[in-house]
């Protein structure tokens, strides 16, 4: 069962080993995660120039529920624009709120900005 939704920066803080990695060591096998958030780790990794078959296995090995973005979903991003335009939150910040939202999990970020946006979710900062 989930117990937590990883923002993008949150898994990428696990993958580099950075400050903070081992709260997300504590629940990767209890957590959720959206397709387009996994999308935003893998372009990082492909920044980094890591070859497209380390990122297909590392992808492969991990433990996260995967989630598409469904309709509900889309609809709270939209909606989540007008509280969070004046943070600075992007569109991916938003999906994974609409997710945490959806599923009603605290979600796990290293983005300081979130904590500024007041929703009925808890934000956790991992560093």
């Amino acid at each position: 069962m989930n117990e937590v939704v990883l923002d993008a920066s949150a898994l990428l803080a696990f993958l580099n080993q950075e400050k903070g990695s081992e709260i997300i060591t504590q629940y990767l096998d209890r957590s959720a995660m959206s397709s387009i958030n996994l999308s935003e780790v893998i372009a990082k990794l492909v920044d980094r120039n890591m070859p497209e078959e380390v990122i297909q296995e590392l992808v492969s090995q991990l433990k996260i529920d995967i989630i598409p973005v469904d309709q509900e979903q889309a609809v709270t991003v939209g909606f989540l624009r007008s509280q969070t335009r004046s943070k600075g939150l992007s569109l991916g910040d938003r999906i994974c709120l609409a997710l945490g939202l959806q599923l009603n999990l605290p979600v796990l970020t290293t983005d300081r900005a979130w904590e500024k946006v007041s929703l009925s979710i808890e934000v956790r900062l991992i560093r």
